[in-house]
């Protein structure tokens, strides 16, 4: 007897048949290996100092220039990509489990556990974004624990809103009625019923959300909120390009970090809109 392919081989098989898809996950895993092993292939670290070379071109000693100082550009464009993937994956992790948390809780924990914890997802949707981040990356000041909570702040009310859709059906079925009915408490309930019924979800909104991650650490970094020099990151990298003079004679101080921005979050929005109509359970019937 034939056997069918479960859910998750046929949505990573609807994955594999995208190509923009496959195209963004080819480019997401060479960045990965750029960022991850191309110190290995050079022989500057990235605050290393050379007085010989400041604010020298591209040359078979420096391959992508020297900054202000004389620091290498390869290594600091390498060091602040694990900088940014660093940051992006603590904040990420962060908003899945407050936001996975709070959404099962809502739809496990009672009428007014649920009211109580919307209307505060509410209020958390309700202020604005971007002031918000300013306000709090102001107060707590730069560094790289504070950036990775102050960008996790921003995301986590949207996946709980997801959580709790999806669970306020899930509870309803049969075989959480009788777990709940034999004596199985809310954590029991959450771990072996809640969470794989937002697997798919929360594979999509974490693959989404280190784009998002990124382009706000970067935003902060560039204005002096993020990750504090000299620590190498994309973001404090292009902020030496509001300077009109390194805008205009030094393209190769802030090309290569805005190049590698723009692939990286380019790569990760197509393999995350791949995943997400791969999980989508009614692509089966287009």
């Amino acid at each position: 007897m034939k056997r069918h392919a479960g859910p998750g081989a046929r949505a990573l098989r609807r994955f594999a048949a995208t190509p923009i898809a496959m195209c963004g996950l080819a480019m997401a895993v060479a960045m990965l290996l750029f960022i991850a092993l191309g110190p290995l292939l050079i022989g500057h670290a990235p605050n290393q100092i050379d007085l010989l070379a400041l604010n020298r071109p591209p040359s078979a000693r420096h391959w992508l220039g020297s900054d202000g100082v004389g620091r290498d550009v390869l290594a600091r464009l390498m060091e602040g990509g694990r900088v940014s993937m660093l940051v992006a994956s603590g904040s990420v992790t962060i908003s899945l489990v407050v936001g996975f948390l709070v959404g099962a809780i809502a739809a496990f924990g009672g009428r007014i556990a649920d009211t109580l914890l919307m209307r505060f997802v509410d209020l958390a949707l309700t202020l604005p974004p971007i002031i918000l981040l300013l306000v709090l990356a102001s107060i707590t000041g730069p560094g790289l624990g504070w950036t990775m909570l102050v960008i996790a702040l921003l995301s986590w009310p949207i996946l709980a809103r997801m959580v709790r859709a999806r669970l306020l059906e899930v509870r309803e079925r049969d075989f959480v009625l009788a777990a709940r009915g034999m004596g199985a408490g809310m954590a029991h309930v959450i771990w072996r019923h809640a969470l794989p019924a937002c697997l798919d979800i929360l594979i999509v909104f974490a693959t989404l959300q280190v784009a998002n991650a990124v382009l706000l650490e970067a935003g902060l970094s560039f204005l002096g909120l993020g990750i504090p020099p000299p620590a190498a990151s994309w973001g404090n990298m292009l902020n030496a390009a509001r300077s009109t003079r390194v805008l205009e004679e030094f393209p190769w101080q802030w090309l290569p970090p805005g190049f590698a921005l723009v692939v990286t979050v380019l790569a990760i929005n197509f393999a995350g809109d791949g995943l997400r109509d791969a999980f989508d359970p009614r692509s089966d019937l287009r």
